[in-house]
This record gives structure tokens, C-alpha cells and sequence, in this order.
């Protein structure tokens, strides 16, 4: 009942699941009444309460309400506003042309059913986000799926698509991602590209958290990777480091001119609203503007990283911002470490446990931002290291935690 994520919520609704974060967004806000220090916002780069974002988000609500504009962009919506954002963010990612997207999950889905049809096979790496299972799922093709960014797995699915399109007369569209949400890991682009060389296929890749936070300019994981020109497909979203709603995908000028007019989601849908737009276009101007800002969410970043370990703390894989805590503990410790956690340190942070990762281990997965402070860091490494020991000591295995 509730499926694998539900299956909890007569007793986690409204703390572990559907929480209610209240206040000003920022490190520090309410939960259940109490000012917590919070890891769990998607806002690398602190822009969601920047003055000058806030005075742009104001100015266009009153200057065009937000009903405008009205209808889908094909019919009726579309602005010189909607086409100035698109052509600055292409030239920002190094491609051709770009087109805005009302929602990142939404966009994704509609990209691949764009992308493909029956002749067509997909090949995609095991741990994609959801967003692009949910668009695989929908393809009437053949799809194959390799090990989470093995390379050697991912030439043999490659194999395979390559032959079977040779059969069916379609093409090969090979999925990644540019920064791994819950790891933290990177996609291993550049050893993808270079599988160009024997193999034909298409590379999209979903840099939602790469987008603004990756590279020297910020212009994702394929700059990082110093592999800009061989990503055909780049899909960057608003929701992380621009603080928005909203995505966009930018490639050569045939492929976005494609999309425009069969990305189904887009064709029958309104368009961004203008205050959103707007406010789009001044997060942009900062996000390239203002260097220091990713810089500093860097420091808090490594120093946040680095701590960890030095405290002990296993963080996996992570080569980026994201940072996992990985502890060992089942379910019910994992409730009664977290609820310590907030109840009694006052730090907030997503739970992340089985079937999103194997049964008898604990992720606490942490978004440091610009807007974090190193005080904020010590602060949360010392209340790690208080549970951690508990936990080590059985203390969550004893004892049911509480709401006061």
C-alpha cells in the first residue's frame, strides 16, 4: 500500500516525507516550530532570496501580472523576452540554439519522446534520475541499460544498440547525467565521447545539478570535463543553481528547431509566465556576473567534504557539491538518528534510505550553498560525529525517538 516510497506515510507524512520548511529560504528556517540549519534546498548559489532577484521577481509581477503570456508559445505566448533568455543560455553551454522548458521532470520526458521513436534504441546508465526512466518508459523502441558509469558496460550496451539499429533502420541516443543528484558522482563524458570513434550515437545528458555550479564559468559538467563540443543534447534546469522553475535544452540549430515544434509538452502547454522569465533573466545575469558566488559555495563545499573525513564519515564517491553521508543502520535507526538530528541539533537534512539505496545503509545527503557559512560547517560536523557515535553504541536501536 503506497508503493516502495509510500509505504511509510501513516507515520512519516509531514516529518520524513512532505516536510514544511517555513520562513525566509536560507540556511536557516522553521521546522515544526524550531529554527533548524538546513542542507536540503536546491539553491547553489544563493539566489533564491538575492535583493536584486527579489526586486526583478517584484517588478515583473507588477508590471505583467501573471497571467501574461497567454497560450503556448507555437500559438500565441511567445516573447522577444522568452527568445533573449534562450539565445544567452545556448552561447552560455556552447551550443547552436536553445528552447525553454516550463518544467525540468516534464521537459526530460518530452525530450526523449522528441528524440526517438520505434526504430530508434536508447542506451542509459542504471542510476538516471527519474525524469529519465520515466521518459525511457515511454520510448516503443528497444532500450538498454548499463552499470552506473561503467564504461566498459556501457560499450557493451552500445554494441548491441549500434547493431540493432543497423536493423531497424533508426539510431542510437545514448543517456547521462552531467552531476549524479545522489552520489554526487560526475558522468563520465569524456570516456562516453570518446566511444564516438566506433560507435554512432547521440549523447543527451541532464546537467540539472552541473548547470551553474560546474566549470570555470559555470557552464555545467561538459565544460568541466573540457568536453563541450561532443554533448549533442544539453539539458540544464532552473530549480538548483538559478533558485527558478523552469529548464531548457540547447543543441545545434536543426535539433532545437525539431523540438520546437514536437517536444508535446511545450506544443500544448503555456507558456513561462513573464515574472518568471523576467526573473530568469536577472538570476542568469548574476550567475555569470558574479563569480564569487560559486566560488563560495566551493569553500563551503570542500570544507564541508573535507571535515567529513576527517571526521571518519564515509562520503563516497562525490566529485562535485553534492555531498552523501553514508552510515550503517536500518530503518529504525535511521528515523531515530535523524529525529536526533533535528529535535536536538537542530539540523536538517534529507533521509535517504532502502529501495533508493541497498537495505542496511543510511544516506544523510547534504546541499551546501553560498549562502552556508564555516560556522555553519563545524557546526553540523560536530552534531555528525555526536550521532555517529550513538549509533555505533546502539543508542537508536534502544531507543524510539520522540517528537517533543
Amino acid at each position: 500500500m503506497g508503493g516502495p516510497i509510500g509505504q511509510h506515510q501513516q507515520w512519516s507524512h509531514g516529518y520524513f516525507s512532505f516536510p514544511r520548511l517555513e520562513g525566509e529560504i536560507g540556511p536557516n528556517m522553521l521546522f515544526n516550530g524550531k529554527e533548524h540549519l538546513v542542507w536540503s534546498l536546491n539553491n547553489y548559489l544563493g539566489l533564491a532570496n538575492h535583493p536584486e532577484v527579489r526586486e526583478a521577481d517584484a517588478k515583473a509581477t507588477a508590471d505583467y501580472g501573471l497571467a501574461y503570456p497567454m497560450g503556448a508559445r507555437m500559438m500565441s505566448g511567445n516573447t522577444k523576452h522568452h527568445e533573449e533568455l534562450e539565445n544567452s543560455l545556448a552561447k552560455f553551454v556552447g551550443k547552436e540554439a536553445a528552447f525553454l522548458l516550463n518544467y525540468g521532470y516534464q521537459g526530460m520526458v518530452s525530450i526523449i519522446d522528441s528524440l526517438v521513436d520505434r526504430n530508434d534504441v536508447i542506451v542509459y546508465d542504471a542510476e538516471s534520475h527519474a525524469c529519465i526512466i520515466d521518459g525511457v518508459r515511454l520510448h516503443m523502441g528497444k532500450r538498454y541499460v548499463y552499470q552506473h558509469n561503467d564504461i566498459e558496460s556501457c560499450e557493451k550496451q552500445l554494441e548491441r544498440a549500434v547493431k540493432l539499429a543497423g536493423q531497424t533502420g533508426g539510431g542510437v541516443l545514448l543517456i547521462t547525467e552531467g552531476v549524479f543528484g545522489m552520489s554526487g558522482a560526475q558522468g563520465k563524458l569524456k570516456e562516453i565521447i570518446a566511444l564516438k570513434k566506433k560507435y554512432q550515437f547521440r549523447l543527451l545528458i541532464d546537467d540539472a545539478h552541473g548547470f551553474g555550479t560546474m566549470g570555470k564559468t559555470g557552464a555545467g559538467t561538459h565544460e568541466e570535463q573540457d568536453c563541450m563540443d561532443g554533448v549533442d543534447v544539453y539539458f540544464g534546469t532552473f530549480a538548483k543553481s538559478m533558485a527558478g522553475i523552469g529548464a531548457f535544452v540547447a543543441s545545434n540549430k536543426a535539433i532545437i528547431s525539431y523540438m520546437r515544434y514536437n517536444m508535446r509538452s511545450q506544443t500544448f502547454a503555456k507558456a513561462l509566465p513573464m515574472p518568471m522569465v523576467m526573473g530568469l533573466k536577472k538570476r542568469f545575469e548574476l550567475l555569470k556576473s558574479k563569480p564569487e558566488l560559486r566560488e563560495k559555495l566551493w569553500v563551503i563545499a570542500r570544507a564541508l567534504q573535507k571535515g567529513l573525513v576527517e571526521h571518519g564519515f564515509d562520503i563516497g564517491i562525490t566529485n562535485t557539491m553534492v555531498t552523501p553521508v553514508f552510515l550503517k543502520g536500518e530503518l529504525n535507526e535511521a528515523t531515530s538518528l535523524t529525529m536526533d538530528l533535528r529535535e536536538n541539533y537542530g539540523i536538517f537534512c534529507s533521509i535517504v534510505v532502502y529501495p533508493v539505496i541497498p537495505k542496511g545503509l543510511i544516506e544523510l545527503r547534504l546541499i551546501p550553498t553560498a549562502v552556508h557559512t564555516l560556522d555553519d560547517v563545524k557546526r553540523t560536523i560536530d552534531a555528525f560525529s555526536a550521532v555517529a557515535v550513538k549509533l555505533k553504541d546502539g543508542y537508536y536501536k534502544e531507543k524510539k525517538m520522540a517528537v517533543a
